[in-house]
This record gives C-alpha cells, sequence and structure tokens, in this order.
C-alpha cells in the first residue's frame, strides 16, 4: 500500500516535505495537499491520506467528535508564531478591553486555545468576545476596516502584516501555550507503530536540513514568487525551531491541558481524557 502525507500551506514542515528533494525517502510516500488544517480529520476519514500535520487544536476536536487519535510526533514549541494584533489607532489597550468586541480568528485552530489563554489572563472567557471565523487575508483587511476590533494571526500573515505599520500586538503567544506542530492519524488508517516510528525518524531528520540550509527552504516556499517574498519567508524559516520529538506522556499532556482549557471555556461538549499510552518522547 501506498503511504500518503497530507499536506496544507500552514503546516510547514509538510508543505517543505512535499517539496524537499529527497524528503522522506525511506518511505516513499505520495504527498496530498489540500487548504487547511481543520479539514484534516475529514480527510483522513475519508482515507485522501494516511497522516497529517496541524496546529494541536484540530486533533482534539477530532477526537471530540468521536475519531481515535494517534500522535506521531510534534515541533518545537512555537513562541512567534501566534498574536493578537489591534490597530495602531486603536484605544485597546488589553486582553480584557476585547469584552463584548468582535475578534477575527481561524477559529477551530491553534488560535482558538491562544485566545482562551489569553482572556483567562484578565479573568474573561472566550463567550466574553464575538468569535468571528475568517480567513487570515480577509482577516486583515475587517481589521484595516474597522470590522473587527482584534484579530489573532499567526505566521506568516502575522509578520507580514505587522511589516506593513497598520497594526500592533496587544499580545503575544510565547510561552503562554506550547504551540506546536502536532502530526497525527487516525486509528482507521491503520499505521503501524513501526510506521509511525519511521514518520517522526524522517520529520526530524528534514527539520535538521531545513535548520542548515533556510535559503533553500524560502526559495522552495516562495518558487515563482518575488525577492521580497523569498525575504519574507528566509527570516520565516529562520527564526523558527525545526527540532521535532516524539510523541510520548509529556506531549500528550500538553494536549490534555488544552483540552481542560477548551472544556471549561465551552468549546467542548465533555471533557476528554487524551490517551498517554503513546510511545516514548525522545
Amino acid at each position: 500500500m501506498v503511504f500518503r502525507i497530507g499536506h496544507h500551506p500552514n503546516n510547514l514542515h509538510l508543505k517543505l516535505a512535499s517539496l524537499w528533494p529527497g524528503a522522506f525517502a525511506s518511505m516513499k510516500p505520495e504527498f496530498a495537499a489540500y487548504t487547511e488544517g481543520r479539514e484534516t480529520a475529514d480527510r483522513l476519514t475519508r482515507g485522501e491520506f494516511d497522516i497529517g500535520g496541524t496546529g494541536s487544536t484540530p486533533p482534539i476536536l477530532a477526537q471530540a467528535a468521536g475519531l481515535s487519535v494517534t500522535y506521531a510526533a510534534a515541533s518545537a514549541p512555537r513562541p512567534a508564531n501566534g498574536a493578537i494584533l489591534v490597530s495602531k489607532a486603536s484605544d485597546i489597550q488589553s486582553v480584557g478591553d476585547l469584552k463584548g468586541k468582535p475578534v477575527a480568528l481561524v477559529d477551530g485552530s491553534f488560535l482558538t486555545y491562544f485566545l482562551a489563554k489569553q482572556l483567562e489572563e484578565d479573568g474573561f472567557r472566550l463567550t466574553d468576545v464575538e468569535r468571528r471565523d475568517i480567513a487570515p487575508i480577509a482577516s486583515s483587511e475587517a481589521l484595516r476596516d474597522g470590522a473587527v476590533s482584534a484579530w489573532v494571526a499567526m505566521a506568516p500573515h502575522l509578520e507580514q502584516s505587522l511589516a506593513s505599520g497598520e497594526f500592533r500586538v496587544l499580545a503575544n503567544c510565547g510561552n503562554l501555550i506550547p504551540n506546536r506542530s502536532q502530526f497525527w492519524t487516525i486509528e482507521a488508517r491503520g499505521l503501524s507503530a513501526e510506521t509511525l516510528q519511521d514518520f517522526a525518524g524522517e520529520l526530524k531528520l528534514l527539520g535538521a536540513q531545513i535548520a542548515a540550509d533556510p535559503e533553500k527552504a524560502a526559495a522552495l516556499l516562495s518558487a515563482g514568487g518575488e525577492e521580497a517574498e523569498r525575504r519574507a519567508w528566509t527570516r520565516v524559516v529562520s527564526e523558527r525551531n525545526w527540532q521535532v520529538i516524539t510523541a510520548g506522556d509529556a506531549l500528550l499532556r500538553e494536549q490534555q491541558a488544552e483540552a481542560d482549557t477548551l472544556y471549561r471555556h465551552g468549546d467542548l461538549v465533555a471533557q476528554l481524557t487524551i490517551d498517554t499510552k503513546n510511545g516514548k518522547e525522545s
């Protein structure tokens, strides 16, 4: 059987894997492109691919929907990958000032968890803001036009928007949440423990190659684009930690903490128990 890896633009490890010569050579996979991480569970269920990569929230929502989720690996934390932006002219000075106001984000991604934790810092809940599920480019336009009061942004749109000089950072992701990429599958895909270990090993190797040659990675990500785009990607790639860990108990405890948070905020109708019998972290 052919091993298929799904990739979308916001997961740079797997996007680059689909472009990098020799990536995953020992597994000889097929790569399947799709639009965004929130589609991962549905596409795995339909058998379009065997494993994918997303932020931390989609696998939790997949489990909440009744799927048996298996974690294979995860990226290092990404403290610079998310921020809450407001207009430079806005009188909003704290996350608490967003109470009752419209906030744009890709809802159901790690940005929902990030927003929940930031609101908790000020004693509020997700239900205290008006969440608007808007794609990144449209979110930028909505904030510029005043249709929303804030935008929870992620890379690379975050860096591009800050470069425009129109927005300022209300809150950075930082160490508030781990904000890792999670690489996961579902039981129905039938992947063996050996296959998951091989996948994690190839992902670690690719991460080391990307870190050693960020210019090559930027050129692949900006193929056909302008020089400014290549420079922006070089900055994004150079500033990211490309290390990968195999899934283990510590990683899954992070997922449990997120699931508990989403339950407290009402985004999960029932408490989840994240399975910690999932290999050893390395």
